[in-house]
């Protein structure tokens, strides 16, 4: 239990500390978490509680600010028997805000785009994320405390082109 807790707090401590090339990943190996050499680990990353000996950054990797690495998706007292790895090779760029799951390999030299939720295997050399943003429909009545959602849903009106002045850029 003394270990948990320890292991706990340099996590809390990891995720503010300065040091992206050298505290923080220092910390994430106290903890049990695999890191190669060169890894960029940037602050308010959050690495599994539980199981950070499910988790292995390759060399030369950065983790994007706010990036979440979940190694199990259970309540309660830690359980063996439910953790999922998780392998970042090397040369791997994990934009800012990503979210990745349990049993997931991300391929050597791949990049994950921002705020992408990565739940499945990413070949090597990949440049993975959703689509772009884009419009979906014009709004006539404003989202506000002033109008119902209903008046707002009804509000909505189809676009003809989402950027009529451009050639989708």
């Amino acid at each position: 239990m003394l270990t948990e807790i320890f292991q706990r707090a340099l996590n809390k401590i990891a995720f503010n500390a300065p040091g992206g090339y050298t505290i923080r990943p220092l910390l994430q190996k106290l903890r049990g978490v695999k890191i190669g050499e060169g890894v960029w680990i940037s602050q308010r990353v959050y690495i599994d509680e539980l199981h950070p000996e499910a988790v292995y950054i390759g060399k030369h990797s950065t983790i994007g600010i706010g990036s979440m690495i979940i190694t199990h998706l259970y309540w309660g007292p830690k359980r063996k028997d439910h953790q999922g790895k998780v392998i970042i090779e090397d040369d791997v760029f994990v934009g800012p805000n990503c979210i990745i799951l349990p049993d997931v390999v991300i391929g050597q030299g791949s990049v994950i785009q921002a705020g992408t939720v990565v739940s499945r295997k990413v070949p090597s050399g990949t440049l993975f994320g959703a689509p772009r943003a884009e419009a979906l429909g014009r709004v006539t009545v404003p989202l506000t405390h002033n109008y119902s959602y209903e008046k707002f849903k009804k509000g909505l009106k189809p676009l003809a082109s989402p950027f009529p002045n451009s050639q989708n850029v």
